[in-house]
């Protein structure tokens, strides 16, 4: 991968980590991550307590479906609860 790509990809990861930090989540955590734990701990369904990350889900499926359970780090973060 070329070097300047490699960094652009860096920096994106690094702002969906931000982006989890700020929402409350591990700060070693992606957003996709922290979805995919919701939504496998509620039977592949984000639950309408969870509207915001509904919103991203739906979002990334239509570009990626499947994506935030692939995702996971299980490594990272926290397991999610029933929410």
């Amino acid at each position: 991968m070329k070097t300047v790509a490699k960094w652009g990809l860096n920096v994106l990861i690094a702002l969906d980590q931000l982006g989890n930090t700020i929402g409350g989540g591990d700060p070693d955590e992606t957003i996709s991550s922290r979805i995919g734990k919701i939504k496998k701990a509620n039977g592949g369904k984000i639950p309408w307590s969870s509207p915001v990350a509904k919103i991203i889900d739906a979002g990334l499926e239509k570009i990626d479906p499947g994506h935030s359970i692939r995702c996971i780090e299980a490594d990272e973060g926290k397991e999610a609860i029933n929410t």
